[in-house]
């Protein structure tokens, strides 16, 4: 079962794997990502950035929809992380099971825009996630699990 989908563009780090994790009782991260799948020092990067004793799944958007939507999933508690919106408009669009997504962190870029301290916006993103309230996906803005809720209708 999906515990959280988060965008977070540095994907595992220090929250997910310390505050996050043990908060959610996560015993599974999976990343969904075209890029990580194919790149092997940043998996490993990754892996040794998960804590010890959970399981970390790399796998592209598509075949983690897939892993997602098997009933066999069903008895894992996930973390889902994504570095980018775009990716999460697909996957909600792929997963019916996503119905909120937490955005954590994502650095600015040329034509962004901060909507929270640490989540940077374009105009491509605004709209995917102007779709995704439209489809009633809850979108929110914490770092960690202790924070209060924003909504991210609210932000933009």
């Amino acid at each position: 079962m999906i515990k959280l989908t988060r965008i977070d563009d540095r994907l595992v780090h220090g929250q997910v794997a310390f505050t996050w994790t043990p908060s959610l009782g996560i015993d599974c991260i999976l990343v969904a990502n075209d890029k990580v799948v194919k790149d092997e020092f940043q998996k490993m990067t990754l892996n040794l950035a998960k804590p010890s004793g959970i399981k970390l799944l790399i796998k592209s958007v598509a075949d983690a929809a897939v892993f997602l939507n098997d009933e066999r999933s069903k008895a894992l508690k996930i973390l889902v992380l994504i570095n980018n919106v775009k990716d999460a408009g697909t996957l909600v669009a792929l997963v019916p099971e996503i119905t909120s997504i937490n955005l954590g962190g994502l650095r600015s870029k040329d034509g962004s825009k901060l909507i929270s301290k640490a989540f940077a916006v374009n105009g491509d993103d605004i709209e995917i996630i102007r779709n995704l309230l439209e489809k009633g996906i809850e979108l929110e803005v914490r770092q960690v699990p202790t924070d209060n809720k924003k909504f991210v209708k609210e932000l933009i």
